[in-house]
């Protein structure tokens, strides 16, 4: 199955990233709210994220060359990777840009139209980050689902800057200010570990969901019947592409073409069982030779 391109979604992350960047720009002017330049902050971070999964999208779906057989498909992870480092360096930004505000407290200007704007930015960034998000999964793309949470998460950063904002005005306490700062700051710490962490999953080759390894079972298991088992099951993810291997144990008696009829039917099986691109590897051995059996457990899953 092609893999589908995924450029187009994050050319719409990058114009919501500058559409969001210069009203938030305009709410932190018009405020001189630091919760409300953390969120401005953010988003520039948001717009250098997508910039850099575009350029990792375009790598991730160039077509298998001599030099990667199994395709670009990891760079994805690159991007992940990247994008939650910069997330807690604008972290550690917001958390600096607090502390100030925190020994010395200042009042917050013009909140209502600060609010106003900076509810239209939020809105832009929770339509964009839901797509993303169900189109990455649909997709098997981290990149996309990543820069979608990312956005979401920017969509809660700035619910709890307006609600500081709210509590500065009901309350008269200045501190609050700052205080939701860090706050905010410390939740994105959060999801940039986060990111990193899926992204060195991704690049050690991590198995498959046990979902998807009971659906490869499910077909295995409809062979049975004919004496069909298997062993040494391996699989693993690149970017939008899975990578499955398995052995198959069939009678000794098998012609060559038999046992290639069957490899080819049990294949397109497992591949119908996924959305995506998926690469099946099957090796066919004798059910009743013992040096069948010799790799289970070395550097195998025994399923």
């Amino acid at each position: 199955m092609k893999t589908r391109s995924l450029k187009k979604f994050i050319y719409l992350s990058i114009a919501a990233a500058v559409i969001t960047i210069v009203l938030k720009v305009i709410a932190w002017y018009i405020t001189d709210s630091v919760g409300l330049l953390s969120d401005a902050m953010e988003s520039c971070v948001n717009l250098i994220a997508a910039i850099i999964a575009l350029v990792m999208i375009n790598i991730a779906e160039k077509p298998a060359d001599h030099e990667h057989a199994f395709g670009h498909g990891k760079a994805e992870y690159f991007s992940s990777a990247i994008e939650g480092a910069m997330i807690i360096i604008a972290a550690f930004s917001i958390i600096w840009s607090a502390v100030p505000r925190l020994l010395h407290p200042q009042s917050i200007e013009n909140a209502g139209i600060g609010l106003m704007v900076s509810v239209f930015a939020s809105l832009i960034n929770l339509a964009v980050g839901l797509i993303l998000i169900r189109n990455g999964r649909a997709n098997n793309s981290i990149t996309l689902e990543a820069d979608g949470k990312h956005l979401m998460t920017d969509v809660y950063t700035s619910i709890g800057v307006l609600l500081g904002i709210l509590l500065v005005k009901l309350t008269g306490w200045l501190i609050l200010d700052p205080i939701v700062a860090v706050g905010v700051a410390l939740n994105i710490l959060y999801t940039g570990y986060h990111l990193i962490q899926r992204s060195a999953t991704g690049l050690l080759d991590c198995a498959l969901s046990d979902d998807e390894i009971t659906r490869i079972g499910q077909v295995m298991n409809g062979y049975q019947e004919q004496g069909i088992t298997y062993h040494s099951l391996l699989t693993r993810q690149a970017g939008q592409r899975k990578f499955i291997e398995l052995h198959l144990l069939v009678p000794g008696e098998w012609t060559v073409q038999e046992g290639h009829n069957l490899a080819e039917d049990i294949e397109k099986q497992i591949s119908s069982q996924f959305d995506g691109p998926v690469r099946v590897l099957t090796h066919i051995e004798p059910k009743d030779d013992p040096v069948s059996m010799h790799d289970i457990g070395i550097d195998r899953q025994d399923w």
